[in-house]
């Protein structure tokens, strides 16, 4: 069975609520007003933590010329990926106030490293958990030097096979941590619906025994709420200000009102899953009565009258026998007079 998994004041298990992450990325823009403007979007949504992402180009791309790293027409600010690794860098000096501004607003600050010196960084920052990109999830010393740290981890197993999962959950259980949530992703941007696979969360769940969840890169709300529907414990969304920002990150992006809707979405669904016992519940007990049939006698009956079929009718309110007792009704005799329209019960026949 999955662990409970506690970060910061929340906790990640299959009787906790979903753990929320508005996903700001790299959609501050280099900008430190936008970022805190983020901060208080994810703050007013209702979300449980904000994450950036820290990494500087030097230390996450190679500054080769190879075809691969050339940007198509989709990319509207850089026609490299070293340049807009380079265009898109948190300034790391920011983080210590991000983090005390999302506090001051009651979330969770995280941000995903992608270099050793943000490992350490964060580390020092007091981040509580940290949340590991899909691209990084096959990079087995960095999941390592990570899992040391003995924090929760999030991992994001995007385009990984399960192979590749079980060998990253191998390097990070080595090391002793063994506080690690698995989320399943789709690495297109966005991510088209017939590829999004959401039944992978219940083929990771069952063969690692974690706790899961989806990052999601979607258009819309849709998804993240069918994936909370079935059972992710962790949901992940990239939102912005304006999806009309340049960068690459705006364009699959939701819009203030959309996470506000995304997450009360989310707790619509999690309240509506509720209990697995199949009953009627208290708020359905006047229709449990007024709207099921029972067996009414339909003329007067006298006292020592035998019951026949012309006598008595399944009718609307269920205040009387329930209606499979029909047939030990019919033959009986009445014990007491019974008049037209009133319920048939053990009393009376």
């Amino acid at each position: 069975m999955s662990k409970k998994i506690k970060v910061g004041t929340k906790a990640i298990a299959e009787d906790q609520p979903c753990f929320i992450i508005a996903e700001a990325g790299s959609n501050h823009n280099q900008d430190l007003d936008r970022a805190k403007e983020l901060i208080d979007v994810a703050a007013e949504a209702g979300v449980d933590a904000v994450k950036f992402q820290t990494f500087t180009a030097d230390k996450i791309a190679a500054k080769t010329e190879d075809e691969v790293m050339k940007l198509g027409d989709e990319y509207d600010t850089a026609d490299h990926l070293y340049e807009l690794y380079q265009d898109l860098e948190l300034p790391r000096e920011w983080q210590t106030e991000l983090r005390g501004y999302a506090r001051e607003k009651g979330l969770i600050f995280l941000s995903t490293p992608f270099d050793y010196e943000a490992v350490d960084q964060l580390d020092e920052l007091g981040m509580p958990a940290f949340k590991i990109a899909s691209f990084e999830c096959i990079d087995l010393p960095f999941l390592k030097y990570i899992a040391k740290k003995d924090k929760p981890i999030i991992l994001s197993t995007g385009m990984a096979n399960l192979g590749e999962i079980e060998e990253a959950l191998e390097a990070i259980y080595q090391t002793g941590n063994e506080q690690v949530v698995v989320l399943h992703c789709g690495i297109n941007y966005p991510m088209p619906m017939e590829d999004v696979n959401l039944a992978a969360m219940d083929t990771i769940k069952q063969a690692f025994q974690v706790s899961v969840g989806y990052s999601d890169h979607t258009l819309g709300i849709n998804v993240p709420i069918a994936a909370v529907a079935r059972g992710a414990k962790v949901i992940e969304k990239h939102y912005t200000l304006d999806r009309d920002l340049a960068g690459p990150d705006h364009k699959f992006a939701l819009e203030p009102d959309e996470l506000k809707e995304m997450v009360t979405g989310i707790r619509e669904i999690e309240s509506a899953i509720g209990s697995p016992i199949k009953k009627h519940v208290e708020s359905e007990e006047v229709h449990y009565q007024r709207g099921r049939r029972s067996i009414f006698a339909i003329k007067d009956i006298k006292e020592g009258t035998k019951i026949t079929e012309d006598m008595v009718k399944i009718l609307r309110p269920g205040i009387g026998l329930k209606p499979k007792y029909y047939d030990l009704v019919i033959g009986r005799e009445a014990q007491q007079d019974i008049e037209a329209n009133e319920p048939i019960t053990w009393e009376k026949i």
